[in-house]
């Protein structure tokens, strides 16, 4: 049986030990460590410009106008530029935006555009190859694993209507 694909993104099949342990083939060390003590700094920093200037100058993302990162939000370590974020978006506190999965045999990429207007809860995951539509709300805790459509209001895992 054949799952159904829910979200937008490119897999690459591996060989040999999982795909975690060929992370490196993938994306350089020197990426991999600038970028997360950028991140890291980010998670951290309570000014929304500079953490905006961070995500924008030294990571690679798109990110809007007036867009709001809280305190502790993880974007994605290895590909950080596959994300962008419309104007006046809030992404809510401890959040992960997350690009890759590095799985058994394969590891997937896949880019996370998110609307303006939209507000992301709380401890929300947003998997690779989601699309979250203008002014959606994703409801705290939920795993957003297939696209949001523009104004929906959703929540949960599995991720439902609200």
């Amino acid at each position: 049986m054949r799952v159904l694909e829910l979200r937008n993104v490119e897999r690459y099949p591996v060989e040999g030990a999982n795909a975690l342990w060929q992370v490196y083939r993938t994306v350089s060390r020197f990426k991999a460590v600038r970028n997360f003590v950028f991140i890291q700094i980010a998670r951290y920093c309570p000014s929304l410009p500079v953490k905006n200037w961070i995500y924008r100058r030294i990571l690679g993302m798109k990110v809007g106008r007036h867009t709001a990162f809280a305190l502790m939000v993880m974007v994605d370590v290895f590909f950080p530029e596959r994300i962008t974020v419309g104007d006046n978006t809030i992404i809510g506190y401890n959040s992960t935006l997350l690009t890759h999965e590095y799985l058994i045999e394969e590891y997937r990429l896949g880019d996370i555009r998110i609307g303006s207007n939209v507000m992301i809860g709380a401890n929300v995951t947003v998997l690779p190859g989601v699309t979250i539509g203008d002014g959606a709300v994703v409801a705290a805790g939920a795993v957003v694993h297939k696209d949001v459509a523009p104004g929906m209001r959703v929540g949960g895992n599995p991720l439902r209507e609200l």
